[in-house]
């Protein structure tokens, strides 16, 4: 397979920017906005660049939940007891490699499992379409059948949890709704078992991953696929879904208590930051913080119609940077343990200069999953492609980066990995 690719100058190279993480309350107006920290379905706003000399800017982050933000000092007013980019780096990096180590584990292969995932991922993907559909008309939800769906699921991630995980991040922006609830599902899944959770919980946390966002039937398809910023109403109505999707799941009297909680509170944040009900730490349930964290991930990963998803190992390491304020500290640990540092799909540059695609984890370490190169950072262009494993590599090559598909110009990396044609 031939890649195209833009020459790649180093950043540093062209941006002059004097980055600092600062804490909202320190926030002020003549400061310039560089990021977010935060999902970007947690602020209403269209740019996360921006020049900051708006009082009801300022207030509308304040109220947004979003903890921290990057600013870019060469643009706007300083702050310099903020974090550098230096220092948040070796914190998140820290957060990463506390997960270590793993316990030896022998799942079936990514190879032999891609193919049963795919069309699970399709079948799932038709029955959430029919159940939403249902619960928009106003018809009762048919539990059994969310159970059925969640015994395939949980089948599929036993035998390889990457497998459906990876696939169902790969979803296009305009069935995002359907299977961001089959990816939960499986995120959910797969980290009660990390979690060594009893498998009958683990059906609890894989049918709340399912029917966690049921309550966006409530909501008009034109405003949940709009490619354009929100009017501070419209994300006032996004933010009610969980009340509507508990009052769904209520009527329906067939559904547990854990689950209705996922449904209600999974945008809580452990420093009472998120919403509806602003719980703190041990305020919010085991399930629901677990939801937080597989809800989250899924989101970042996946295109919407107003911004393309980031990269699986950009947005672990995002989660990192938010971690103190967004999750619990062991479930987050627990969550990459789960999908790795370098989840299945991520584009990473090894010290060889080399660049492949991460196949698979390794049974014991975050760190060595097998890679498939095929692409020299070096003199920039395609190589032979093969699969290395990386612990058998120990002294004599190793990860050194993650990189951006985007950033390459690679538009069918995802080919690579699984095998099939672009989804």
């Amino acid at each position: 397979m031939a890649y195209s690719c833009r020459v790649r100058i180093p950043l540093f190279s062209l941006v002059t920017a004097v980055l600092r993480r600062i804490v909202v309350a320190e926030l002020v107006r003549g400061m310039y906005i560089h990021e977010l920290c935060g999902s970007w379905m947690e602020h209403p706003f269209w740019k996360t660049k921006f020049l900051l000399d708006s009082a009801k800017d300022l207030q509308r982050i304040r109220d947004s939940g979003i903890h921290e933000v990057w600013i870019d000092t060469s643009k706007g007013l300083d702050l310099p007891s903020g974090q550098t980019v230096e220092q948040v780096a070796v914190e998140t990096e820290a957060v990463l490699r506390a997960a270590e180590p793993l316990a030896t584990v022998k799942p079936t292969g990514l190879e032999e499992e891609i193919g049963r995932a795919a069309k699970l991922c399709d079948s799932s993907k038709a029955a959430v379409m029919a159940m939403f559909s249902d619960a928009r008309m106003g018809r009762a939800i048919d539990v059994a059948h969310v159970a059925e769906l969640v015994e395939g699921i949980s089948s599929s991630v036993m035998r390889n949890p990457h497998a459906l995980i990876s696939l169902a991040r790969l979803k296009h922006a305009d069935e995002y709704t359907y299977m961001h609830s089959v990816a939960v599902c499986a995120l959910m899944i797969a980290l009660a078992r990390q979690l060594d959770l009893p498998e009958p919980l683990v059906r609890e946390a894989g049918m709340a991953g399912l029917l966690h966002d049921i309550g966006k039937m409530s909501i008009p398809l034109a405003l949940l696929n709009k490619p354009s910023k929100l009017s501070d109403s419209e994300f006032a109505t996004v933010r009610g879904h969980p009340q509507a999707g508990t009052q769904i799941l209520l009527d329906s009297k067939q559904v547990s208590a854990l689950v209705l909680d996922v449904c209600l509170h999974h945008h809580e944040k452990v420093d009472g930051s998120g919403y509806p009900h602003r719980l703190a730490g041990e305020q919010i349930s085991l399930f629901a913080r677990m939801g937080a964290v597989c809800d989250v991930y899924d989101a970042i990963t996946s295109n919407r119609p107003y911004k393309a998803g980031w990269s699986p190992a950009e947005s672990i390491r995002k989660m990192a940077e938010w971690s103190k304020s967004h999750f619990d500290e062991k479930i987050f640990q627990a969550f990459v343990k789960a999908v790795g540092i370098y989840p299945t799909g991520s584009l990473v540059r090894l010290e060889s200069g080399r660049l492949g695609v991460v196949l698979e984890q390794h049974g014991q370490s975050l760190l060595t999953p097998r890679v498939k190169v095929f692409f020299s950072a070096k003199s920039k262009t395609p190589i032979a492609q093969e699969v290395v494993d990386l612990a058998k590599l120990v002294g004599r090559d190793k990860i050194v980066g993650r990189e951006s598909p985007a950033d390459w110009g690679f538009r069918h990396l995802d080919e690579l990995w699984t095998g099939l044609p672009a989804r």
